[in-house]
């Protein structure tokens, strides 16, 4: 990672940390507010050292001294107690900030863009990658104020007392941030490789685990298993990397820290035998003196190797924000939602006219295309896989950016308000996603304002009752529609759609995978619900479309084709290829059935 990029990473990080200002502060503020009760429980204890053995003081009059230091220490108990709860607080504010801005950014892109990267990569940037800057906010940063003002602090009073120890401090305590610093560049560098490591093993594992049937079937376990061994391996030497360089710089720490105590010791040592005869003000070198610098050196580097112990964080911080950055930045201008609000009609027209649609990475998929959804309408999309269909309806969804004309009852998309749009679709798609819970949540979907009878009666239209009834509203789901078979399944969604109670209903292969009796059920509630109503159907079976009104032949990402059943069928061209590859599949089918 070049230095510019870096700077700009800590910049961001550093605007992020306002959020917390408050908790940051006072984190800072306990922290200083210790190193002064440090100066008074050093005093008290090189005065009790001093009176006990130089002026053989009774230990008996020292009660209050010992007394003193106790309750001191309970302070600075309490002031440590405070400050490690105060960062924490900041760090849990900014990471769940931050946590909002990525999926903030993920509702924008939309499903077209998070399916283009598997399910782990994102659970790493939400998950991981943001828990690991909780350090960067909780300690490094207050231990960032904390290394110059405590020193400081220390200085302040150790200068009155012996300058030559005040000098000592002052020479060698920059020696701690500089070593810091240089194996910091090499830190930074091994953090960013590790959480790419993390990123790809997290991605490959949680793929290979929802493929893990389809794995087994066709004998690919053993390559499988190779492939994670090798994204281990990567992720174990990048994870080594990072702890070497970790423990590097705590022992490049720990040695200068160590030999700059000890040439404060050394002073003291020879200045006690009459070797040297500077540093002081007038009256030499007292036990007073020495002690209550010694007692404090230790304490004056002491924030110097916290900031030190914490640099990784700092580090690691810098690595997960890479990413982080990098995709907040992600250009959404065209699949912002504009500011209109979709006005109230009785049925919904969509007209596109040289309609272009792009990926989020500007690859253009679809278009020009230009047609007409009439209102209260049924229209079916029709072509080959890979033909841009899904595409196509990710834009008409406002979840792709695209070029061209694109209008809602006479309001242009993109300046459609996109939340009051999708409040008017009801959508039901080939594989329907049933959420851990009961019957009743995966069809209301949290709204609580939804009574039981409006619940029964769209159960009733979709033939969702004959089994709902049996199991009751209550009957848990777990995920991916653990419990119920694929046809009960997509006759909740088709509840849920109907209780949606949309003016335009986008049906994406609904009786994909159904036995007869469940699509024959599921096709009889969405006739009775698309009545009268504007509908896109994209399906592959084209023998039930002779019902609707218009179908439109996609291939390539091109309109090749558009007119009723029956032109179509006629015409030689793409649907008829189509028709007739259905209508043999069909008739094997037939023959199958009846051997």
């Amino acid at each position: 990672m070049d230095k510019k990029k870096q700077r700009s990473l800590n910049i961001w990080l550093k605007q992020q940390s306002k959020l917390a200002k408050r908790w940051l502060m006072l984190a800072i503020g306990l922290g200083v507010l210790s190193s002064v009760f440090l100066l008074a429980q050093a005093a008290l204890l090189a005065s009790v050292l001093h009176q006990l053995i130089i002026q053989h003081v009774d230990k008996y009059e020292l009660v209050p001294y010992f007394a003193g230091l106790i309750v001191i220490i309970a302070i600075r108990a309490a002031c440590s107690w405070g400050r490690e709860l105060a960062g924490f607080r900041a760090g849990k504010e900014i990471r769940i900030y931050i946590r909002q801005l990525i999926f903030d950014k993920l509702r924008t892109l939309g499903p077209a863009y998070i399916k283009g990267k598997p399910a782990g990569a994102w659970a790493t940037l939400t998950l991981e990658q943001v828990e690991n800057m909780h350090d960067f906010f909780a300690r490094y940063l207050p231990q960032m104020s904390l290394s110059v003002l405590i020193p400081f602090v220390i200085l302040v009073v150790v200068f009155p007392v012996n300058w030559a120890a005040g000098l000592i401090f002052l020479i060698t305590a920059p020696l701690v941030p500089l070593f810091m610093a240089l194996v910091g560049i090499k830190a930074a560098d091994a953090g960013r490789k590790n959480f790419k490591a993390l990123q790809r093993l997290s991605g490959h594992f949680y793929d290979r685990l929802q493929s893990m049937t389809t794995i087994r079937l066709f004998d690919r376990t053993a390559a499988e298993t190779e492939q994670m061994r090798g994204a281990s391996e990567v992720f174990r030497k990048r994870t080594m990397d990072v702890l070497r360089i970790a423990f590097l710089s705590s022992a490049v720490l720990e040695f200068f820290t160590s030999v700059s105590i000890a040439i404060t010791a050394v002073y003291f040592g020879f200045s006690f035998i009459g070797e040297l005869d500077f540093g002081y003000y007038g009256a030499g070198v007292t036990l007073f003196a020495g002690i209550f610098i010694l007692v404090l050196a230790p304490e004056f580097y002491q924030p110097l190797r916290d900031l030190g112990t914490f640099y990784h964080a700092r580090q690691q911080a810098v690595g997960a924000a890479e990413s982080i950055v990098e995709f907040l930045d992600i250009d959404v201008s065209k699949v912002q939602s504009g500011s209109a609000q979709m006005q109230d009609a009785d049925d919904v027209e969509i007209i596109a006219t040289d309609l272009q649609v792009f990926s989020p990475e500007g690859q253009r998929l679809v278009g020009p295309v230009s047609f007409r959804l009439n209102r209260g309408e049924t229209t079916a999309l029709v072509g080959p896989s890979g033909a841009g269909k899904t595409s196509l309806i990710n834009a008409l969804l406002g979840f792709m950016p695209y070029d061209g004309s694109l209008t809602i009852n006479g309001t242009e998309l993109s300046q459609l308000d996109h939340a009051s749009w999708r409040k008017h679709i009801s959508w039901v798609g080939q594989n329907p996603l049933l959420v851990h819970g009961t019957i009743r949540e995966n069809i209301t979907l949290g709204k609580s304002n939804i009574s039981d009878n409006q619940v029964q009666e769209v159960l009733e239209h979709s033939f969702a009752a004959e089994f709902v009834n049996k199991q009751g509203l209550d009957y848990p789901i777990s995920d991916r529609s653990g419990g119920l078979s694929v046809g009960q399944a997509q006759r909740l969604a088709l509840a849920r759609a109907m209780l949606q109670q949309g003016r335009f209903w986008l049906l994406d292969e609904p009786t994909a995978s159904l036995d007869a009796r469940s699509e024959q059920l599921v096709m009889q509630g969405l006739t009775q619900q698309i009545t009268h109503k504007t509908a896109l159907l994209v399906t592959h079976q084209l023998l039930p479309l002779q019902s609707v009104s218009q179908i439109l032949v996609m291939q390539d990402g091109a309109l090749v084709q558009a007119g009723d059943f029956t032109a179509l069928s006629q015409q030689p061209g793409l649907f008829a290829d189509m028709l007739a590859s259905n209508q043999a599949l069909h008739e094997a089918d037939k023959g199958n059935l009846d051997a």
